[in-house]
This record gives structure tokens, sequence and C-alpha cells, in this order.
């Protein structure tokens, strides 16, 4: 029998500017989970059961690739969990998939469903595979090889300016379109629409998934010692009324009662690996 839990695995050097971690879980019980809006699509490989998603009334393919979601959702397991997970950076699927992220906006599509001949081949070779170091391997193995393939010059220079805005608007919160724009030195036009090719959403829905993952954060440092008024300011909330609002469309729950049911997270501004 497998051990069971997380096991979390740091990208190569090279792969980091494009991948935060990997993530790899295996359990035999049954499992039901709540999981919001992380600011991050991903690239998920079931060796086991696929997990079941009841917002979408739909399982998850044993190769799944996740894009940007703006909504909370379950996941349910019957048990016998074995998945492996690519975390991407915000930005960084767009440099190994050939189509517009913004085409995932909260979908969960099959891999196999983009005829991607090597994606596929990939997935054959994970499937195969027993031992977990080794499946990595090869996921980096596959990433690396896509990488000297499309790391030109104008996609380097692409992904640079929206990683200076994105790191900007994790530092300062309430930052508008327009300076976003500004920092990566491209019209507001220009600069949206390159936003929502390489990210997978427009650059204003994305500002209010990173306030929520902040206050997630924040919660999660300090559960009991910070009110719902620092937490709106801290995160760029026009007031308390408005990041109560905005909490609770992407995590179905009010603060307080987030705090009763479980202990508060931000996948986006933690990194375990």
């Amino acid at each position: 029998m497998f051990q069971e839990g997380f096991q979390f695995y740091k990208p190569c050097r090279l792969l980091q500017p494009y991948i935060r971690y990997y993530w790899v879980f295996r359990s035999s019980w049954l499992l039901k989970t709540l999981t919001f809006p992380i600011g991050c699509p991903q690239l998920i490989f079931h060796k086991g059961m696929p997990l079941y998603i009841p917002e979408l009334g739909t399982r998850q393919s044993i190769l799944t690739v996740s894009g940007q979601v703006n909504y909370p959702a379950h996941l349910y397991s019957e048990g016998e969990t074995e998945m492996i997970v690519v975390v991407f950076q915000p930005y960084g699927m767009r440099a190994f998939l050939h189509l517009p992220i913004s085409a995932l906006h909260n979908l969960e599509v099959s891999g196999f469903d983009l005829e991607y001949k090597r994606l596929e081949e990939l997935a054959a070779q994970v499937f195969e595979c027993k031992d977990t170091d080794t499946c990595i391997n090869l996921i980096e193995a596959w990433l690396l090889s896509l990488l000297s393939e499309v790391q030109t010059p104008k996609l380097a220079l692409n992904q640079k300016r929206i990683a200076a805005a994105i790191n900007h608007l994790f530092s300062t919160p309430g930052t508008s379109v327009t300076t976003l724009a500004s920092i990566a030195c491209l019209s507001k036009k220009q600069f949206e629409r390159l936003f929502n090719d390489m990210v997978g959403t427009n650059p204003k829905e994305y500002a209010r998934i990173a306030r929520f993952q902040m206050s997630l954060k924040l919660l999660q440092e300090c559960p009991a010692g910070i009110s719902q008024a620092q937490l709106a300011y801290q995160c760029g909330y026009a007031d308390q009324s408005h990041f109560i609002r905005e909490f609770k469309q992407f995590s179905g729950h009010t603060p307080v009662a987030l705090l009763n049911i479980c202990q508060p997270y931000s996948d986006l501004f933690t990194n375990p690996a």
C-alpha cells in the first residue's frame, strides 16, 4: 500500500519562471474537500480514481487541464486516489499549450480533447511509471523539451511583462488595470489582450482572485487576531461589506463561517515546495 498524504516537489531552476511546484496526493479513504479559485492553472494526472466535481456535474479526466476559475467547488474522492499535479505560475501554462489560456476559463478539460499528441505520450509514460520521483522527472524532462522549442524572444518578453504586472499586483492589491498596463509597458488594450491570452482571465477578475487569496493568507497566519475591517483594508477592498461579499462569492462562506468549518489556506501566497 502506498504512503498516504501529500508530497511536494520544487521545479528545476530553468522551469521556476513557469512552474510553481508539483504535488502528489495519495489516499485510500473517501474524501470531500472544498476548493477555491487559486489564480494558477494546473495539469493533473490521475493514476487512481479521478475526482468528482458536483458543481460541474462531472468527473475529472485521468488527464485534466484546469484553467483559471472564479467559483468555489467541492471535490469528492471515492477512495484509492493517486494524483500528480503541476501547478503553473499564473502566466506559465501558455508556454506549453498551443492555445490561449483564456479558452480554459472556468473549465476542467480532458487533455485528450486537446488532440496534443506529445501531451498524450507524456500521460502514457506517467501512467505506466510506478515510482513518483521518476514520474516527476518525466514531467520535468517533457516541460524542458518544450521550453527549448518555444522560448522565443517575444514569449520571454511577454512573460516578463505579465510577471512584472502580477508581482506588483501581489504587493499592491488595489492597483488599477491602467497602472498595471503601464508597468508592462503596454497600452491598456494590449495589456488586457495579452493578460487574457497568458493568464486565462481578464486583469480585473484576476485582481479580485489575488485579493481573495491574500485575505486567506492573512487568516491563515492570524485567524483570531485580525478584524474583517483590517482584512478589507490590507487586501485593497473598498470597504468591509465589499470584502465580505467577494469573499463569499469565491469561497461560498463569509470569513467567520469559513473559520468555523476549516483552516484557511492560501494556495497563491504559500509555496509548500
